[in-house]
């Protein structure tokens, strides 16, 4: 992890094994993806961006976990899932989803499976 990324953590660091375990499993399924750590978020790219981890406060504090990161990712569809804590549609026909990852456990192949599909979606814009 580089220091910029260390840096995202400042605030948060008892976040970084949520955000090591995601990453690992993202550099190991995905090829050619670009991370570039920001003030406000890490986003993530090939082409383009296809999603982000932040702290976003996508569920309420009552309900939301400590620690946490929020996935933020891109599709050409709206997905349903129970697991999707915020969606819109910024422009048509691109649906953003917010995701609250709590445990390590929660970065499995339903995720990855979505992450995989912004991935390919970035990719394919013109």
């Amino acid at each position: 992890m580089d220091q910029n990324t260390l840096f995202f953590f400042n605030q948060k660091p008892e976040a970084i094994p949520l955000y090591e375990a995601f990453e690992a499993r993202l550099l190991a399924e995905l090829e050619g993806v670009v991370i570039q750590p920001q003030k406000s978020q890490i986003t993530l790219k090939n082409r383009r961006v296809f999603g982000a981890v932040s702290f976003l406060a996508a569920r309420r504090a009552k309900v939301r976990p400590d620690p946490y990161i929020t996935i933020t990712l891109g599709l050409g569809r709206r997905e349903g899932s129970p697991r999707i804590d915020q969606v819109s549609e910024p422009y048509p026909g691109r649906w953003t989803h917010h995701l609250v990852i709590g445990s390590a456990e929660e970065i499995d192949d339903e995720l990855m499976a979505w992450v995989r599909e912004a991935y390919d979606f970035a990719a394919g814009k013109r």
